[in-house]
């Protein structure tokens, strides 16, 4: 009947401009929510064949929806583990009470504030721990699977409050007077002390000791090279002797002509270094190759170390967190030293308004958001992973408040038609009388 599918109609109508007031307040409601995607009420609708020339009210249907592919303002703060990701992607994130499962669950979350909880691991306040790739002391990722979870875990900096790293390389670049190996020079001894870090971060020493041949007529341009290590034993020292010629050519005249071993390991000429036993260890010492650019020169000038350089820190302490545009969270010590210790991928779907929406503005892959990919951030189509930052909601409120007149006014006509309806039911009921 045409009067009962008018009233039929004006019920959905009021069925679908309450969805659509949910929608609205949820929105407000998440206005200052970071990572908040807004939702809506897609409304279609409904078609009743109608016969005799009548007409038949088919009515309304609503479909929530949720537009996670939008995404809200970046906005900086002062909070190095505040994260948001600008452009496509989310990161990755697993529920705390999944910490102790070997294979937590995965969930994409636009943007989070994190912080260390009392075990080290990064959690947020909503309860959500950050996942990322572990990374070995050379900064190189372990397990790297894109298209899986396996290798993840969540990141934990306990580990990681101290840190030492023994030197390994050490560039040796020094001036030696030529006028010290004339006949009538003094033939004194010329020393550089060298700090180094062993195996436990303790700071060592490594001099290095130039003694000129002095000869009777003319000039030698030799001189004897010794290595004497602080941790070594006395009666051990030098650990190592090498004899050193300097080319007088025209042209050439105070570049590294030869290099012999007298003791210790050989020098190697391809690329300049000599491996030096110290008792933590070896150490490559680069002098340089033969010839001009050699790190080790001899000219008519005082003797001066020209640059030394080397790798390795004392043991420090874990001072601060930081993430690099790559994705990789900087550990900083209070020694200066910076280590990387995990990369946090970007996680992409091919359709982000298929996830599924879960509790706490985060999300978790569908059939149909297709399969997740992780991606290094920056690179593919995913966006980059920015510290101190934070994705703002994507709620309107200016437009939330148009929408909400919009539906007061939506409903109060479809309450009309039903009040309308109602009464001419009345007279219908009336006339029989």
């Amino acid at each position: 009947m045409t009067i009962s599918s008018s009233l039929n109609a004006s019920v959905a109508g009021l069925n679908v401009n309450a969805s659509k007031l949910a929608t609205i307040s949820d929105n407000i409601a998440n206005a200052g929510t970071y990572g908040y995607k807004r939702a809506d009420a897609d409304f279609s609708a409904l078609v009743v064949s109608s016969g005799n020339g009548g007409y038949t009210a088919g009515g309304v249907t609503a479909t929530a929806t949720r537009e996670i592919s939008a995404q809200g303002s970046i906005v900086s703060t002062e909070q190095a583990l505040d994260l948001a990701v600008v452009g496509r992607g989310m990161l990755p994130v697993t529920p705390a009470a999944s910490l102790n499962l070997s294979n937590p669950e995965l969930r994409l979350k636009p943007t989070d504030s994190f912080s260390p909880d009392q075990n080290g691991t990064l959690v947020s306040a909503s309860g959500f721990a950050l996942l990322g790739w572990p990374l070995d002391n050379s900064g190189n990722v372990i397990t790297q699977l894109r298209d899986s979870t396996t290798g993840m875990e969540p990141i934990s900096v306990a580990s990681s409050q101290f840190v030492a790293s023994p030197t390994t390389e050490m560039d040796l670049g020094v001036n030696l007077s030529a006028e010290d190996t004339r006949a009538g020079a003094s033939g004194d001894t010329l020393s550089v002390p060298i700090e180094y870090f062993d195996n436990f971060g303790s700071s060592q020493t490594l001099t290095a000791t130039f003694t000129p041949t002095v000869p009777a007529t003319g000039a030698s341009n030799e001189w004897t090279l010794s290595f004497d290590d602080s941790a070594t034993a006395a009666a051990s020292n030098p650990i190592a002797t090498y004899t050193l010629t300097f080319d007088s050519a025209r042209g050439s005249g105070g570049s590294l002509l030869s290099v012999a071993t007298v003791t210790g390991n050989a020098y190697v000429p391809a690329d300049g270094t000599v491996q030096l036993d110290v008792d933590g260890g070896p150490i490559d010492v680069t002098f340089g190759p033969l010839g001009p650019g050699s790190s080790l020169t001899q000219l008519s000038a005082e003797f001066a170390p020209s640059s030394i350089r080397k790798n390795g820190n004392r043991a420090g302490i874990l001072t601060s967190l930081e993430f690099d545009p790559d994705g990789y969270l900087n550990a900083i010590y209070d020694t200066g030293f910076t280590r990387r210790i995990y990369q946090v991928p970007i996680v992409d779907v091919p359709n982000f308004d298929g996830l599924a929406v879960q509790d706490g503005q985060t999300f978790t892959v569908t059939p149909q958001s297709g399969p997740f990919y992780l991606w290094d951030s920056g690179s593919g189509p995913a966006g980059i992973l920015t510290g101190f930052a934070l994705e703002q909601s994507t709620t309107d409120i200016a437009g939330e408040l148009t929408s909400l007149i919009e539906t007061q006014r939506a409903y109060s006509s479809n309450a009309k038609v039903v009040q309308t309806v109602d009464e001419m039911l009345q007279e219908t009921t009336n006339i029989k009388r």
